[in-house]
């Protein structure tokens, strides 16, 4: 639908006058291009700030141009293709599906007593400190013990994370993690963290669901809360992705699903 307006310098020639239309606004070959379809797209583009007076001859002529290539597919049997039936039957769904849960939304918002509450639970389980530190993340305790050893020999703590880190989002920063919260990371690597003093590194390797890891902490400071105004609406998708969530558990307790096959 987005893209309805994209062709139209295409189609400048079929160009017609408002006062030309009728109950349907135009035919092609014989094909009604319906008055609803008008509506319908031009209450889109209105939403997304589209307007001018132009702009229901422009909504007319793509539709002009949609329908004569629409009926030249249809000589040509794609709407018998297997594949685009299937992705009409899809695309069909996708549109009652959103409808449905759009309106779920609309009839149970997410208040701004919500958000403020999560603000609240938020800034409890952030802390009062944030700490920034370099990790050296490897598959085996002996290769982490192994690192341990280098580092305790004078190794350059970056270079070593650049060459032998696991960690695709840390190791060409040399393990640098920027600043985070322990709550933010699994409870392993942030009670060794937060246990350490500023400049230290682990005196043993540290294990969690990922592997192996070397933590040296490079600083800490009081926690860097964001303003409530700038949290809120990430917030409230946040909240608003629960509520979804909910009700899709509920639908699925209530449905008998058959996966033949599966456990």
């Amino acid at each position: 639908m987005n893209k309805l307006l994209i062709a139209m310098a295409a189609f400048t020639a079929l160009s017609l006058t408002a006062t030309a239309y009728a109950a349907d606004p135009a035919t092609v070959n014989g094909k009604p291009i319906k008055q609803s379809w008008v509506d319908f797209i031009m209450k889109d583009a209105e939403a997304r700030g589209q307007k001018g007076e132009g702009l229901k001859n422009a909504v007319l002529n793509e539709l002009i141009g949609t329908e004569l290539a629409y009926q030249e597919a249809i000589k040509k049997g794609f709407d018998k293709k297997s594949d685009i039936k299937i992705a009409a039957e899809i695309g069909e769904r996708k549109l009652v599906t959103n409808a449905f849960l759009a309106d779920y939304m609309e009839k149970n918002p997410v208040l701004d007593a919500d958000t403020k509450a999560a603000y609240e639970q938020y800034k409890k389980e952030l802390g009062d400190k944030e700490y920034k530190a370099q990790h050296i993340l490897v598959k085996t305790e002996a290769e982490a013990n192994d690192v341990m050893a280098q580092l305790n020999k004078g190794a350059d703590f970056a270079k070593i994370a650049k060459e032998k880190s696991l960690d695709p989002g840390s190791k060409e920063n040399g393990g640098d993690l920027g600043w985070f919260s322990p709550a933010g990371m699994v409870p392993e690597f942030g009670d060794a963290v937060s246990k350490l003093k500023k400049g230290a590194t682990v005196a043993a390797p540290v294990q969690t669901q990922f592997g192996w890891h070397v933590i040296k902490l490079n600083d800490s400071r009081a926690t860097q809360v964001p303003a409530y105004d700038k949290a809120k609406d990430g917030l409230k998708r946040t909240l608003q992705q629960r509520k979804l969530e909910q009700l899709m558990l509920g639908l699925k307790e209530k449905a008998k699903i058959v996966v033949p096959g599966s456990k």
